[in-house]
């Protein structure tokens, strides 16, 4: 335990993947028999949809009642439907059209972030996932689970180091000027990332040793944004040996 973070080394990246697969399905059914619905947020990334792609092939998979599973995005690259960039492009093609067309999970359970197919600017999309969010609870719902990726700057979700979107009030915000293209994008606030029961962040390769090491000692979340990851209830860092180097 470090500074109340839970830490969970794995060898390797194919085997973390494999492990928080396991670990997701898990913890859905063991949330699945006390309440529903079930409230999940899912990353992009290698790792993150490599994790979706394990679920996929997982024999758990089947023993979740997904009708009662809803699915939701940490942030979205702004780019139209489609777009092979999407992280839900890339999560529907992982794991999330198989689980519509054969696993019972509801299409309108599955929450993507809108993109310049359906509005014009960042803002309209933050503004439009935040009134979807409050749908199902105020100001949003209470995640079981938050999945982030890190990136080796430390950034989560698309909140970078240094960047105004750190600050932002309310439960989404639209993201100019992305170091890491493209430099449009939503995401996720740290308000809405904290309402989350448990947050796990995902993370891999030895160039993120730096920032997993900075932003376990509690560093400041302007500079390490992933030390500002909190859940409310229990925050995982599930890491390969590379990641936790430092």
């Amino acid at each position: 335990m470090t500074a109340g973070r839970l830490v969970v080394v794995h060898p390797d990246a194919g085997v973390l993947a494999e492990a928080v697969a396991a670990r997701l399905l898990t913890r859905i059914l063991d949330v699945q028999s006390v309440r529903s619905p079930v409230h999940v947020v899912v990353t992009g990334g290698t790792v993150g949809i490599r994790t979706l792609a394990a679920m996929a092939s997982n024999p758990v998979l089947g023993a979740v009642d997904w009708s009662g599973v809803h699915l939701w995005w940490g942030d979205e690259r702004f780019l139209r439907d489609g777009d092979p960039d999407r992280n839900e492009t890339q999560a529907r093609e992982a794991l999330v059209d198989a689980l519509v067309a054969s696993h019972g999970l509801p299409a309108g359970n599955v929450h993507p972030m809108p993109g310049p197919s359906a509005v014009a600017t960042p803002e309209e999309a933050a503004q439009a996932y935040a009134a979807e969010l409050a749908t199902f609870g105020s100001p949003v719902p209470a995640f079981d689970v938050l999945l982030l990726g890190m990136g080796p700057d430390g950034h989560v979700a698309s909140l970078f180091p240094g960047h105004e979107g750190l600050d932002a009030i309310g439960a989404t915000v639209g993201v100019h000027g992305s170091p890491k293209p493209p430099p449009e994008r939503v995401s996720l606030t740290f308000e809405t990332i904290r309402a989350a029961r448990e947050v796990w962040l995902v993370v891999n390769g030895a160039d993120k040793a730096g920032q997993a090491a900075a932003a376990l000692a509690g560093g400041d979340l302007h500079e390490v944004p992933a030390a500002g990851a909190v859940g409310s209830e229990r925050t995982l860092w599930l890491v390969d040996a590379a990641a936790a180097g430092r």
